[in-house]
């Protein structure tokens, strides 16, 4: 999930939040017969005899107005499922461009290569690589899944003195963030790193 759609995902959950607290609010202080009584009375149900008028008065077009908020509140949630999957991917990466011609380069076979260099070392199980950011500010997320038995510093060795400044100097890039997410798992024993 790119941060975009975190950033929905907090105030969508904030919005709802709110309402769930007025609505709430609403119910005890209904409750505890804070209201004037000719308004919402506190014995009688939700849908009291004026609520049932108002239904009858406006029956035609009122149901297609309910009906019509219905779609919409289902295609907001629809939008908000499909944007879930999102990721925050760069596209082709533009090294060079001038005279002599352009050089772009394809940010997938950068990352899986960066993957292989990680994973080459033999207290690393798996790694994976994909680079975010826009074409400005690139930044590249690691994912590495590490022998438990090998020393920490081995793999921050493997990531900081030799994938991450090769991967820098193949985009010819003086700075690239970089985050990376290692997991520990036990290795079998023909990959166990003593």
């Amino acid at each position: 999930m790119n941060r975009k759609t975190a950033r929905g995902n907090r105030l969508g959950l904030l919005i709802m939040g709110l309402l769930l607290i007025l609505l709430g609010g609403y119910t005890l202080v209904r409750g505890a017969y804070a209201l004037p009584q000719h308004l919402a009375p506190a014995g009688e149900p939700l849908v009291n005899d004026p609520v049932r008028a108002a239904f009858a008065r406006y029956d035609p077009w009122l149901w297609w107005v309910i009906a019509a908020a219905a779609i919409v509140l289902a295609l907001f949630g629809l939008r908000w499922l499909m944007v879930q999957g999102r990721r925050d991917r760069l596209g082709d990466f533009r090294l060079e461009s001038g005279s002599a011609g352009v050089t772009d380069v394809d940010t997938t076979t950068v990352a899986n290569a960066m993957a292989d260099e990680i994973g080459a070392h033999p207290a690393v199980l798996s790694a994976s690589a994909s680079m975010t950011g826009s074409r400005a500010h690139p930044a590249v997320r690691l994912r590495v899944v590490a022998d438990e038995s090998a020393p920490m510093s081995v793999i921050r060795e493997q990531l900081g003195d030799r994938a991450i400044p090769h991967m820098r100097q193949a985009l010819d890039l003086e700075n690239m963030p970089a985050v990376a997410k290692v997991s520990l798992e036990e290795a079998s024993p023909s990959r166990r790193v003593l």
